[in-house]
């Protein structure tokens, strides 16, 4: 792979590179409209860890997106400024600042799939079709590989796919999709390696998988076998971000909401802070339990930026080759540390009887909606008459109404029915489930 291609400004439908404006490169507009778009707005009331929380410090998908964007630009512009300096062709059209807008770009959209009570969320969509009867009749009905994509849900699938759906207008540059596939292969992969992290999930589902191709195509990115490629290497900062966030963040959380102890989490903090020891002794001149937790937090994710940004240079050449195919975290210098964040966050965080009850709550709710969304949806592709599931059908967007009358074949019409509720908000999906359940 090379610098030059892999930053491509090019756009779906455009034969050419677009320009940027002399204020605002192609990869900032990227950010741009990401920020306004619909589905960006509604991740304010999506679960990061904590459903539905009712502190305002709890982190929600909105604010954890951001601030990886945030880790992710610097990640970028870290990078791409040692970068430009060993290719000294990319100094004529390219700076650090782009390298960073990428990232960015990318690291904003890379929860933008995920469904309501997040991976709970996931397995309990994935479940319905392998479970329900009327899943399970849509299974002779399609390809293999389609039947795949219903019972195994990805949020980070169905994130390529609301980029790239045409209601949104978003038409995102081919370097800023690239960098936000972190898993560049379809689910129906029989030749899986699980072993290279871009193969531990998917990335595309077959309804974007010629967009895919394209967009691949015009990075230059390497082909293992059909329809699977090698990473994106910006795809590997947007993962460091993501990964740096959420371990150090949750367990900021986790300490605020009384889960985890203050000295517990300033003793797995101190493990991950290196660079920046000898900063510690400003704890002691610090007054609350929240200033010092969120002063370890900002010293960790100092020191883990530093470390996974020169890893990544010193593996700049494997990167580009396609052999490197771990992530940046498991190697860093901290991994042994950050692991140990994880272990802790997993025992008393991610299974703490708070979470447990809403995600429960969430396998009743999800399958609840597909099934009665989903019968409303196949009537209404069928064309036939029932005058309850006629008035559901009236509770879908007018855009998905009209794709589902329109769906080519049944995978589609799922699919749009599964763009409905995975979409939903947690708070919108309880409510409707109770108007229509209850």
């Amino acid at each position: 792979m090379n610098w030059k291609t892999l930053l491509s400004s090019q756009r779906s439908g455009q034969k050419q590179s677009a320009s940027s404006e002399a204020s605002r490169s192609a990869f900032e507009q990227d950010y741009d409209r990401i920020i306004f778009s619909h589905p960006f707005r509604k991740l304010q009331d999506k679960t990061q860890v904590h459903p539905l929380p009712e502190h305002d410090f709890v982190h929600t998908r909105l604010t954890h997106s951001l601030e990886v964007s945030s880790v992710g630009r610097s990640l970028g512009k870290r990078v791409g400024e040692v970068i430009i300096q060993r290719h000294p062709e990319l100094m004529k059209d390219y700076s650090l600042f782009d390298f960073g807008a990428v990232v960015a770009a990318a690291s904003l959209t890379h929860d933008l799939g995920n469904p309501p009570f997040g991976h709970a969320g996931e397995d309990a969509i994935s479940d319905f079709f392998l479970q329900s009867n009327i899943g399970l009749s849509l299974k002779d009905k399609m390809s293999e590989a389609e039947w795949t994509d219903l019972t195994k849900f990805e949020g980070n699938a169905q994130g390529f796919r609301i980029l790239n759906k045409n209601q949104y207008g978003l038409k995102l540059t081919f370097a800023t999709l690239g960098a936000f596939t972190k898993y560049p292969c379809p689910a129906y992969f029989p030749q899986r390696d699980k072993s290279k992290r871009s193969q531990k999930k998917f990335g595309f589902f077959q309804s974007e998988k010629a967009t895919f191709n394209e967009v691949a195509a015009a990075l230059g990115l390497p082909n293992v076998v059909q329809d699977a490629y090698e990473r994106h290497p910006l795809a590997y900062l947007v993962e460091a971000a993501d990964d740096i966030c959420y371990s150090i963040i949750d367990l900021e959380d986790g300490c605020s909401l009384g889960l985890i102890s203050y000295e517990e989490a300033k003793a797995l903090c101190e493990n991950v802070i290196t660079k920046n020891k000898s900063k510690l002794g400003k704890l002691d001149h610090l007054n609350s339990k929240a200033e010092k937790i969120g002063f370890l937090r900002a010293l960790a994710i100092g020191d883990l930026m530093d470390e996974c940004s020169t890893l990544f240079l010193d593996s700049e050449k494997e990167i580009l080759a396609g052999t490197f195919n771990k992530a940046l975290a498991d190697l860093c210098t901290s991994k042994d540390a950050l692991k140990a964040i994880i272990d802790i966050s997993v025992e008393k965080i991610y299974r703490s009887r708070n979470v447990v009850e809403i995600e429960a709550s969430g396998h009743q709710v999800l399958p609840g909606l597909m099934e009665e969304f989903l019968t409303a949806g196949l009537q209404l592709y069928e064309k036939k008459k029932s005058r309850k599931y006629e008035n559901l059908a009236l509770l879908f967007p007018e855009d998905i109404r009209q794709n589902i009358q329109q769906a080519a074949d049944y995978y589609s019409a799922a699919r749009y029915v599964v763009d409905f509720v995975s979409g939903l908000t947690d708070r919108y999906a309880i409510s409707l489930y109770k108007k229509i359940k209850l």
